[in-house]
């Protein structure tokens, strides 16, 4: 059975850091293509960063890939999305994903596993 757990999500100000965690089990983070996407309110659910199965990393934006760079334990077993500068448009739920899939892909629908959430919010 397939379980993706996430943590590290919290209350923090506008500037501060948070780096998210997301333990796998159940399946193999390097060899699955890995993502993070997060979902405001009243907003659909977004691609934010993701990890392929061969270690390239790919963003929703270079803004992102500035602020949020993605990384992997292989070790652990662990997604990791270390997310700096944070500001309250960053404010959302933020879900790990598992895609096993040949290629690294944005899109939601291709995702087959995901974990529960972890909340972040950012204030002003």
């Amino acid at each position: 059975q397939v379980q993706l757990v996430e943590s590290g999500g919290g209350v923090v100000q506008a500037g501060d850091s948070l780096r998210l965690s997301c333990a796998a089990s159940g399946l193999t983070c390097s060899n699955d293509n890995m993502g993070w996407f997060r979902q405001g309110p009243g907003t659909e659910r977004e691609f934010v960063a993701g990890i392929s199965w061969f270690g390239s990393g790919r963003y929703s934006t270079d803004y992102v890939k500035d602020r949020f760079p993605i990384s992997r334990d292989n070790a652990k077993n662990t997604l990791y999305l270390q997310m700096n500068s944070l500001n309250p448009e960053d404010t959302a739920v933020y879900y790990c994903a598992a895609d096993r899939s040949r290629w690294l892909t944005r899109q939601v629908g291709s995702y087959d596993y995901w974990g529960q959430g972890t909340q972040v919010t950012v204030s002003s």
